[in-house]
């Protein structure tokens, strides 16, 4: 909780303003029964109207000013909580997105997409309530008693013996409930991972007849949420059926032992009313603590999920930032040097001892098996994770002392699951390059083979896409997607398997009018067809790179590379290709 506590310093004046009208309203609530107390044993029982009339006027004065005062405290309150829930939202989507992807793997989409929501407005609620009610319930309490002993001891005492025991029941509750709603906070991540993971499928789902079947993985997974949730309800709402009971049993003693004291001349039937009304304010206070236990165990549960991320370490800032007043790339000449990587958390490495130099401008392909390590490469080249040994090395400098955000800007990347977003097409193009002009995006869209497919729409570049590009076929979004790439024309292209849904013609004219760029390019590919003219092909293979080298050498000496060229050629092209 200390993390949260650091964002309320912000607003500790409004904090300070709310919680001092609150006690404003709270003192004069407090004063009311014993002013109702005099009206009854100085004005009605003697029968003086103009007592009456005194003390009733007061009353009335300060309930409006007791109203007054408790709206401007939720004024405060609403301002100070409101503002918090902004604050840890910004503060944690800003921690997220500054994670390395090592560190970022280790949470659940589904898992921090409730804590940004769900969370945040758990502890967002529960700072509103604490300000307003929190610290009002335990001094309504504190208050009624002090003043019932002050009205009468003998019978205050009474109401003073009740609530120890209900304080330690409550305690016990507290303690007890917050491990029950951390446990339905993970239940609604599991419940916001199905979901997730069903709206994105809904095709697959529909054309692998999986309905049902995902149908009652939700309800599985929905069916614990809901049992969790009994669970930890089930154990906070006995709290107000006990108060009650308890606080009920002692108002009876009260009522008893006052008419006692009224028959015995030590005590009028205003000081007994007094206590009475004091015992149902306690009680009333005490009442209010099955919802306020109820809140602050959850946000108690959730204030720790928020905590766990913000405190993540997101990597050193000299790992994450490199060295500042390191320039960006400048040609893209790129060199490995004896890299071996292995991901976070696994038993082997994914590269081993990768060596290759990719001179400036060259185009480099790299073919090899489903988990070779081919996107992995990629990966270190962004610095999505960095090498275990060895080193990278881009125009000469080492890629960790390079500043992140301008190694990044260097760099147009086209990954293997292509994600576009809500908007027009000319909008995911200038995604890549927040200044492109128009001329630059149509440029990059005839680069990208795409330009003649947009104008033939009915809107052209102001086609509205829907979501994650749903309304174009998987070639259309590789190739805006690249386009998408080349409108910041990046001295480093990283195409990671990007043409897969590409015909053999469009795919040709793409790697032309790549060629002609001055950046250079790597291009992850299955496809022989893409290697042909290529600088230098790498072939991985379990993490190994086995050989590299032009076509024809490769083709010539490198089986591996040979009976992959025939798989997809015939012998008879294998022939021709070595002629």
């Amino acid at each position: 909780m200390k993390q949260i506590f650091q964002f309320l310093k912000v607003y500790r004046v409004a904090a300070v303003m709310a919680v001092f009208l609150m006690l404003v309203e709270l003192t004069v609530e407090l004063v009311q029964p014993l002013l109702i107390s005099k009206i009854i044993d100085d004005g009605i029982a003697p029968g003086d109207t103009n007592v009456v009339l005194l003390w009733s006027g007061v009353l009335v004065a300060g309930t409006l000013f007791a109203f007054g005062a408790g709206i401007l405290s939720s004024f405060y309150a609403s301002h100070v909580s409101q503002s918090l829930g902004y604050d840890i939202r910004e503060k944690l989507y800003g921690k997220v997105q500054s994670f390395s992807y090592a560190v970022f793997n280790r949470f659940a989409t589904s898992s921090l997409i409730t804590r940004l929501t769900n969370d945040v407005t758990q502890v967002q609620e529960t700072t509103f309530m604490g300000l307003r009610f929190m610290l009002r319930v335990p001094l309504v309490v504190i208050g009624s008693m002090i003043m019932a002993l002050v009205v009468h001891a003998e019978l205050g005492f009474l109401l003073l013996l009740t609530v120890p025991a209900l304080f330690l029941f409550i305690v016990w509750i507290v303690k007890k409930a917050a491990k029950l709603f951390n446990r339905v906070q993970q239940r609604l991540d599991a419940v916001n991972g199905v979901m997730q993971e069903n709206l994105g499928g809904m095709r697959l789902i529909r054309v692998f007849v999986r309905r049902q079947l995902e149908a009652d993985r939700f309800a599985k997974h929905s069916g614990e949420l809901m049992q969790s949730s009994t669970s930890a309800l089930r154990l906070t709402e006995i709290t107000l059926p006990f108060i009650v009971l308890i606080m009920n049993a002692g108002i009876i003693a009260v009522l008893w032992f006052g008419h006692l004291e009224i028959g015995a001349g030590s005590a009028t039937t205003g000081e007994v009313v007094a206590i009475v009304n004091y015992s149902l304010r306690t009680a009333g206070a005490l009442s209010a603590l099955s919802m306020l236990v109820s809140a602050f165990s959850r946000a108690r549960a959730s204030a720790q999920r928020l905590e766990e991320a913000l405190l993540t370490d997101s990597e050193s800032q000299e790992r994450t930032q490199g060295k500042q007043g390191v320039g960006y790339i400048d040609k893209g000449g790129i060199a490995f040097e004896k890299v071996t990587f292995q991901y976070p958390d696994t038993d082997a490495p994914v590269l081993e001892n990768i060596s290759f130099e990719a001179r400036p401008g060259e185009t480099v392909a790299i073919l090899g098996a489903t988990g070779s390590g081919k996107s992995s490469l990629m990966q270190l080249i962004l610095r999505l994770y960095e090498e275990d040994k060895g080193s990278i090395r881009i125009d000469g400098r080492n890629v960790r002392d390079m500043d992140l955000r301008q190694l990044h800007d260097s760099i147009g990347y086209v990954p293997q699951e292509v994600l576009l977003f809500t908007g027009t097409i000319r909008e995911n193009i200038a995604w890549g390059f927040d200044d492109a002009s128009m001329e630059q995006i149509i440029e990059a869209a005839k680069k990208a083979q795409i330009h003649d497919t947009i104008v033939q729409l009915p809107s052209g570049y102001d086609t509205m896409l829907g979501q994650r590009g749903i309304n174009l076929s998987g070639g259309q979004k590789q190739r805006i997607s690249i386009a998408r790439a080349l409108v910041r024309k990046p001295a480093i292209l990283l195409l990671d398997d990007s043409t897969s849904a590409l015909d053999v013609a469009t795919e040709a004219a793409l790697l032309q009018a790549l060629g002609e760029m001055s950046c250079t390019t790597f291009l992850v590919t299955q496809k022989i067809s893409s290697t042909l003219n290529a600088d230098l092909i790498l072939l991985l293979d379990d993490g190994h790179l086995i050989a590299q080298g032009k076509h024809k050498p490769l083709l010539a000496t490198n089986d591996l590379y040979r009976r992959i060229y025939e798989s997809q050629f015939g012998e008879e092209g294998s022939h021709v290709g070595r002629a």
